[in-house]
């Protein structure tokens, strides 16, 4: 029996070289963790420096949580990368929209990271969410059951939604992107091992 098409998981900044390939490969660590093979966790650019390393402050944070920044390249945001992905999740309320400009069908399946951890903290307040058998169809109708509580997990102040870019700034910018960015990921990959099949 062929074992099911992973689910796919796009992160979204400017260049793909600082924060959405913190958060492709911290995702992609820690879900290999929970359910090896099925998950895909890939990143692209809104302007991307096509080609490039990752920045390598933000290599030196991958490595702090036990990801691999290894053998990466910067990629351009197109509609065909936007197809193939089940979740796209954006460092900014700026690069959802460009994301949506770019296909409006992924509505309910594009948020910003921050926001997206936070509907997840919602989502596992409710007894009934958990992965009984197939965690990749689990994880595809998710996005649409986000969704439907982002109504209860508003931020106080619309920045709580972005991730700070720390391009071409200091070394305390990339620790403020970190601050941001970390708790997030933590928090997603803490929902995904909470309910997976055969926890709890």
């Amino acid at each position: 029996m062929e074992s099911p098409q992973p689910f796919r998981i796009l992160t979204v900044c400017t260049g793909n070289i600082c924060r959405s390939p913190v958060a492709e490969r911290l995702l992609e660590a820690g879900l290999n963790q929970v359910s090896p093979g099925s998950f895909e966790v890939r990143s692209a650019g809104t302007r991307a420096m096509v080609g490039e390393p990752i920045q390598p402050l933000s290599a030196h944070i991958i490595s702090n949580f036990r990801g691999n920044p290894e053998g990466f390249a910067a990629r351009q945001l197109n509609q065909k990368i936007l197809r193939e992905s089940d979740l796209v999740l954006a460092m900014t309320s700026k690069h959802r929209g460009e994301v949506l400009q770019l296909d409006a069908s992924l509505l309910k399946r594009t948020f910003t990271v921050r926001e997206f951890a936070r509907m997840l903290s919602v989502l596992q307040t409710r007894d009934n969410v958990r992965a009984d058998g197939d965690i990749v169809e689990f994880w595809r109708q998710l996005p649409a059951k986000a969704a439907s509580v982002r109504h209860l997990a508003l931020p106080s102040d619309p920045s709580e939604n972005d991730v700070v870019d720390p391009y071409r700034r200091s070394e305390e910018v990339y620790h403020q992107m970190e601050d941001e960015l970390a708790p997030a990921i933590l928090g997603i990959l803490r929902f995904a091992r909470l309910t997976a099949p055969g926890q709890g």
